[in-house]
């Protein structure tokens, strides 16, 4: 098998490439063939890691998906939001009125929160983090004990 290397046309492309003409003997003839080789990485390490998160990408949105339904159902059933929607809703008699308005702010508040994250994440290491979120939840509760005891 014969291989000549001629260079990508960039002009066609953006990406780093090479195209490379192989000769493949078919019967008595030669039949060019083009193959296209991307050059940005030649780590093996890397590829075998990017299979690995393709391969489990599919499950891992459900995954966090579930994990953060369950978390906020649990952790916003009987909290005061809650309460406040229900008189709400009694006092008005409109209780699908309630609910959109209820729903919009909880969105828009998740919205909120998944922002700041997302920017939190980008500038501090992932354990900063994990120990900052530890501490501002520990500050909270010890005000929220305060406010019990003192209260």
């Amino acid at each position: 098998m014969k291989i000549d290397s001629v260079p990508f046309n960039s002009s066609n492309s953006s990406s780093n490439a090479d195209e490379k003409i192989i000769q493949q003997p078919q019967g008595e003839k030669l039949i060019p063939t083009t193959v296209v080789e991307n050059h940005l990485t030649d780590d093996s390490d890397n590829k075998k890691e990017l299979s690995k998160d393709s391969e489990s990408s599919g499950r891992q949105p459900l995954a966090i998906f579930g994990t953060t339904f369950v978390t906020i159902f649990l952790a916003e059933i009987g909290d005061k939001t809650q309460i406040s929607t229900l008189m709400m809703s009694a006092q008005s008699h409109q209780p699908w009125v309630v609910f959109l308005g209820a729903g919009v702010a909880l969105i828009s508040t998740s919205l909120l929160g998944v922002a700041l994250g997302s920017w939190v994440s980008s500038k501090l290491s992932p354990k900063t983090v994990e120990k900052a979120a530890g501490v501002t939840l520990m500050l909270v509760s010890l005000m929220l004990f305060g406010d019990v005891i003192f209260g």
